[in-house]
């Protein structure tokens, strides 16, 4: 029978047999043991299932990951060690040296850095453009060696909502998945896929987790995407792979399976960026309540947002579910039922305003994070943008006196009563 979201979140991924343990084991081994060479030959040519080494794959890990690929509708996922790692993984998976990306511009400064500087390192390109863009301007940014779009739902912190069916209209029109970072919203709110995108990325470090205890990421893989039918764009999944014998992904694992195979065997085995069995046990916890906890986060942030946006000390205030937000009509239409928690605002005084009025914050503790149980707030054009020059500061929608407030858990009269006496001081 179909599963509600709800009930997903507490039960996807994971169903004990007789006499097996209720909650998700851990599996904390470095190695599983095999009675012959052959067995455990037939896990490294790819021709059995099963584990020989955990930087590649952990049971307790493969567990969370198809709970979280079920709930944003997906065919298959896997683990990261980190947000920035799924990104890297879900981009550099199909598009490698004299590749070329399109990207929104409103992205997180970590992603932004990753594909402006490092990834041009490697041979890769990006062309960055404004959510906001025409079609027409879209399309003027693809290359002939376009191998992927990628954009945030909402994005950190700028707040702006990815218009994703333009943006997959876009993508599927050149042969191109559009990649899809849903940290902010997670599923719960918005599930990309539905709407066109392809591949769906995550640091499960924020709200799937959601009590700052463990560092991690995701990366869900609808198996829409065509990749034969684009067979000349994607060769790491069409021709064969000599690393593996002469395995085509996606001949071998189909449509459903090519890409995180790929991710899974050649990415994962070569970089080794694998999210720990006990990070996973713990994201595993928060995504049991992340139905929960999503309401209460989104209830926080449109009363902050209504009182940031009441007073003359803030120049302007940016949540998408506010009325009359330039990204208003976005949210009603991909994000019916709320946005996140997350709250962006100009505080009079410039940079000088803005460290005055977190300064005074009492509840609100100032920290380099964000998507958490506890209210926290920081200064992006001094810590997550910092390396960004002012003009790309304004591109990505960031001024200097731009506060990220992420509104925990707390209760509502209580956040609000902290943001107004900690405005009496600017």
């Amino acid at each position: 029978m179909a599963k509600s979201i709800d009930t997903r979140c507490v039960q996807a991924g994971y169903t004990p047999k007789n006499g097996e343990p209720r909650q998700i084991p851990i599996i904390q081994s470095t190695t599983f043991k095999y009675d012959s060479s052959d067995a455990m030959g037939a896990l490294f040519d790819l021709e059995a299932p099963g584990y020989f080494y955990t930087r590649l794959q952990n049971p307790t890990n493969d567990m969370v990951a198809a709970k979280i690929a079920d709930l944003e509708g997906g065919a298959a996922g896997m683990l990261t060690s980190s947000g920035q790692a799924a990104n890297f993984f879900a981009v550099f998976n199909i598009c490698e040296n004299g590749g070329h990306v399109v990207a929104s511009s409103t992205i997180y400064g970590g992603t932004f850095n990753l594909l402006a500087h490092t990834l041009r390192k490697m041979g890769i390109e990006t062309t960055f453009v404004s959510p906001t863009c025409t079609p027409e301007e879209l399309d003027a940014a693809f290359k002939p060696n376009t191998k992927c779009v990628f954009g945030e739902t909402i994005a950190n912190p700028a707040l702006a909502v990815l218009d994703i069916e333009k943006f997959a209209r876009a993508a599927h029109a050149h042969g191109v998945p559009l990649i899809v970072d849903n940290t902010f919203p997670t599923p719960v709110n918005c599930r990309p896929i539905e709407w066109g995108a392809d591949i769906v990325t995550h640091s499960t470090t924020k709200y799937m987790d959601g009590h700052g205890v463990g560092v991690g990421g995701a990366i869900v893989d609808s198996g829409n995407f065509d990749w034969m039918a684009h067979a000349d764009k994607f060769p790491g999944l069409t021709t064969p792979d000599e690393s593996y014998h002469g395995i085509v992904y996606a001949e071998k694992f189909g449509q459903a399976g090519a890409y995180i195979t790929k991710a899974t065997s050649q990415l994962m085995r070569d970089f080794g960026s694998i999210q720990s069995p006990q990070n996973a046990f713990y994201l595993n916890l928060g995504l049991e309540s992340l139905h929960v906890r999503m309401p209460q986060h989104c209830k926080n942030g449109l009363a902050v947002a209504k009182a940031l946006a009441a007073s003359d000390k803030i120049e302007a205030v940016t949540y998408p579910s506010l009325p009359g937000d330039d990204n208003y009509e976005l949210a009603q239409k991909y994000l019916p039922n709320g946005s996140c928690g997350v709250v962006s605002f100009q505080v009079a005084g410039g940079r000088a305003g803005a460290i005055r009025f977190m300064e005074a914050l009492e509840l609100v503790n100032i920290e380099t994070h964000v998507a958490d149980a506890r209210s926290c707030c920081l200064h992006p054009a001094s810590s997550t943008h910092r390396q960004m020059t002012d003009e790309e500061l304004i591109a990505a929608g960031i001024s200097p006196s731009t506060v990220r407030l992420s509104c925990g858990l707390e209760g509502t009269d209580d956040l609000v009563a902290d943001v107004e006496q900690a405005l009496a001081h600017v």
